[in-house]
Formats: structure tokens, sequence, C-alpha cells
């Protein structure tokens, strides 16, 4: 567990209403991450996820991939210190 990361992200774009939260959820979970994603009174979506920063580092590639639902426009990250604390992928 050395390596495990806690990966905050902020997507922007049409994001909202497509089937993004639910896309990111099966992306996480094929990863093997924890966490959730909501959407935002903005119009983003925050995406919460923990585990290997390997496989965060791969989601947030997918994040800003072209394969998403809706548009992304832009994804700002924050990486800290995993809480430990999730259990499965929530949509929020």
């Amino acid at each position: 567990m050395g390596d495990d990361t806690r990966l905050t992200a902020w997507v922007r774009g049409r994001v909202q209403g497509v089937g993004f939260r639910w896309w990111t959820r099966a992306r996480a979970l094929e990863l093997g991450l924890a966490g959730w994603a909501r959407n935002m009174d903005d119009g983003r979506v925050e995406v919460v996820a923990e585990g290997s920063r390997e496989s965060c580092v791969k989601l947030l590639e997918l994040l800003r991939g072209c394969d998403t639902p809706g548009k992304v426009t832009g994804v700002v990250e924050r990486w800290s210190e995993p809480r430990g604390s999730l259990v499965g992928f929530m949509e929020r």
C-alpha cells in the first residue's frame, strides 16, 4: 500500500446529464479504485479516487481522453495522501 494515493479531479465541459459519472465509476472500478463522482452546482463533476498511483494516473488520463461521454474541456487535479475510508466507487 506504500504507493497508494488520493486523486481529486474537477472535470469541466459538457459532463452533466450525459452519463459521465456512470462512465467514470465503471473505469475506476476496472482500475481497482475506490471513491466517488458527483455533480457540482457550477456544472463540473468532482471525482475522488484512492488506490495505487498507477491506477489513479490511468484514470486521470481517461478523464482527459476523447472517449468520455459528453465533452471534457478541462481537468484540474490535486494529489494527496489517501484517507483509506473509501470502499467501492459511487455516484453521488
